[in-house]
């Protein structure tokens, strides 16, 4: 039983919510009373593109009627984008009111964004702070030297989602980029002396693990530091390890001075003696690290971070293996959006989707295309899941995007690199070059280059969506990602599985992943045949049964071919693609195995169930395809017991092995005209579970 822990959650729980210890460091939520508009046509502002850097007629702009109240996080995307491509691209101004104490002056105060889609300029009363490029990385600016501590201030945050060359994606044609203040906002205030809090908004700490063993693990800290006091600061810094109950089982001190001028690093190791392993959904086993800047008996500064006490290896042709063990990887890939919401989801409904990842057996799972919430990597944390991160290098390149791709690689793996689900960085996704002389191969060499300063202990990977190992694209970083679609926009199901042995035969030192497989499926489509559509990019009907077929057939294939490492089924849910009208539903990708709205789990769910749940479970598959016109048929269903039976209209038919021992098959069942009540029958290990569903032959 994989699951060994119970999935309670409350927000206060998860790294990375807001924490305040003592009164030395305040990190407050800042998404309440907002105000926006939508103002691509407004003539109240300057194109700050162009050189201006304050507000044109203040008095103005701050005067008009056209304000919406909003609160955080807010997207003005959430519905047309989720409609078809006419949608709103451009500008959206948002502003807060808020008052400073009196005390405040004698610290430093900073605003932190977790995501704005996808540029964003900050004013403080009219001054401009900064600019942001990127809709999916954290940043954070100081407005110690900006903010008025006697009168109300006002902060302006000018948002842009229109695609430019320079920013990845450089395009909406995969995914939406939902644009406004679209994730939480943070007011933060340290005293002079701390960790620094502008490091890319990361948390100012890096820990990294050596040697870990069962019986042994060294800790090793990098911290940051930084003093705005006009003299060096003698002080201590204290790192403190608590157990999951809260109970410190170490703490090292060390002497530190922090210079005036530039930042202090400041090494630190921790000997951990018989750590309990951080073992994924084995036993998600946290620690949490403190790491704390003492002088004279007082706390200068304080900051917390999770500890999962890990070593995860990669062996070509073998799998993944975390903590010297042999991991299971069910994997599957996560978009960030959600019907009638966008991109500006709750913890709760953050929450809801992993839920439903675990209910599903999920192991491991693939963060694409970009950077998510830190919510999202904190129950990964909690729950276990092996992460892939990456960033929006994907689709299509403009030859502008170097310097963005290089930020947002170097956002992702500082603001992230504490988290011990994450085992392996993304570099890019489908970009392609002619040679190895171009653009995509030497911009992804760069990143990887980026990834490994940062973090050498972590895998890379590129993904290219051809089913072929060695192209150019992906030879930069430790891992070949593969996105191919057997059977769906080429070929046939069954080719997945002969492709795969012909990889072992070829490339058998090569660490190979099938990063995206699967098929589009319209849940409402019920079809009695199981047939390709004709044309699956302007075909306005795609069946349920074909995708269920898809996925019963290749992941037989992937698990009896080690060559695959990990796969990672595209995708756990539908989302929005407003670029296409596929399938039956407008700007919807639907190859999700749950609908958009999360209210519906397809046949192809509960195949995976079968498989990757341990918990005992019986499912009549094609209930959607109820309207039959043969009397002589096939009833297939998905379980994990070992004696399974069908009654068809109290008949009895003795179920057989499919395409593996999660598949059973009923051949040649007699339909009568008219509705026909099935019912399937396994024993497990607490008694008889059933199933039932309703054929009608006409």
């Amino acid at each position: 039983m994989f699951f060994k822990k119970s999935f309670i959650l409350a927000a206060g729980c998860l790294f990375g919510i807001s924490f305040s210890f003592g009164q030395t460091r305040t990190d407050v939520p800042f998404n309440s009373d907002w105000q926006y508009y939508k103002a691509n046509n407004n003539t109240f502002f300057t194109d700050f593109n162009n050189g201006s850097k304050y507000f044109e007629n203040q008095d103005q702009w701050t005067r008009l009627e056209v304000w919406e109240n909003v609160n955080l996080p807010h997207t003005y995307n959430k519905d047309d984008m989720q409609k078809d491509r006419n949608f709103y691209e451009g500008k959206a101004v948002y502003q807060k009111k808020f008052t400073m104490k009196p005390g405040d002056k004698e610290k430093r105060s900073f605003i932190k964004f977790e995501g704005v889609g996808a540029v964003a300029q900050l004013f403080i009363n009219g001054n401009y702070i900064g600019e942001h490029k990127g809709g999916y990385s954290m940043f954070a600016f100081e407005i110690t030297n900006s903010v008025d501590y006697e009168k109300e201030n006002t902060l302006v945050v000018v948002t842009d989602n229109k695609s430019r060359k320079d920013i990845i994606p450089i395009n909406q044609f995969l995914f939406p980029v939902y644009g406004g203040i679209y994730r939480p906002v943070h007011f933060i205030q340290t005293n002079k002396t701390g960790f620094v809090v502008t490091d890319l908004a990361s948390s100012g700490i890096y820990i990294r693990q050596k040697d870990v063993s069962a019986k042994q693990a060294n800790i090793h800290v990098q911290a940051k530091l930084e003093t705005k006091e006009k003299h060096t600061q003698n002080a201590e810094l204290w790192v403190e390890i608590r157990n999951a109950d809260g109970k410190v089982i170490s703490t090292d001190k060390q002497p530190v001075k922090i210079s005036p001028q530039g930042v202090t690093y400041v090494n630190q190791e921790i000997k951990m003696k018989s750590p309990r392993l951080w073992d994924g959904v084995r036993d998600p086993y946290l620690y949490s690290l403190t790491a704390r800047l003492m002088s004279n008996g007082k706390e200068l500064d304080a900051v917390k971070q999770p500890l999962g006490v890990r070593k995860v290896e990669i062996i070509a042709g073998k799998g993944v293996f975390l903590n010297d063990k042999q991991y299971p990887m069910y994997g599957v890939c996560r978009h960030q959006d959600r019907e009638g919401f966008g991109s500006a989801l709750s913890f709760a409904q953050h929450k809801e989707d992993f839920e439903l990842m675990k209910e599903m057996g999920v192991t491991t799972i693939r963060l694409a295309h970009y950077q998510q919430s830190p919510e999202v990597y904190s129950l990964a944390d909690t729950l276990g899941f092996l992460t892939w991160a990456e960033v929006p290098f994907v689709n299509r390149v403009s030859y502008y995007e170097n310097d963005n791709a290089k930020q947002q690689i170097a956002e992702l793996v500082k603001q992230n690199f504490n988290h011990p689900s994450i085992y392996i960085w993304g570099v890019h996704n489908e970009v392609y070059s002619k040679t190895a002389d171009e653009q995509v191969p030497v911009l992804s060499r760069e990143m990887n280059d980026i990834i490994k300063t940062i973090d050498p202990d972590r895998y890379s990977v590129a993904v290219t969506g051809y089913n072929v190992i060695d192209r150019q694209e992906n030879l930069t970083t430790d891992v070949q990602g593969i996105n191919h679609y057997f059977g769906w926009y080429g070929g046939k199901i069954e080719d997945l599985g002969p492709w795969a042995e012909k990889v072992q035969q070829n490339f058998p030192d090569y660490k190979v992943m099938l990063s995206e497989y699967g098929a589009d499926g319209n849940i409402d489509i019920g079809q009695e045949s199981t047939e390709k559509p004709k044309d699956v990019v302007t075909g306005k009907s795609f069946q349920e049964n074909y995708q269920t077929e898809t996925h019963i057939k290749q992941w037989a294939a992937i698990e009896k071919n080690p060559i695959i490492v990990a796969s990672y089924v595209w995708n756990m849910f539908e989302f929005a693609v407003p670029a296409w009208n596929r399938g039956g539903v407008n700007a919807r990708n639907l190859k999700g195995l749950i609908t958009f709205d999360r209210q519906r789990k397809k046949d192809s769910f509960y195949w995976y169930k079968a498989n990757w749940n341990p918990e005992p479970m019986i499912y009549l598959a094609n209930r959607r395809d109820n309207k039959r016109t043969q009397a002589e048929t096939k009833i297939q269903l998905f379980s994990n017991l070992k004696d399974v039976s069908v009654e068809v209209n109290g008949k009895s038919y003795q179920a057989v092995k499919g395409e593996n021992d999660k598949h059973w098959v009923v051949n040649q069942v007699q339909l009568q005209k008219g509705e026909n009540k099935i019912v399937a029958k396994g024993k497990g290990a607490k008694g008889e579970l059933t199933d039932e569903m309703v054929w009608t032959l006409n």
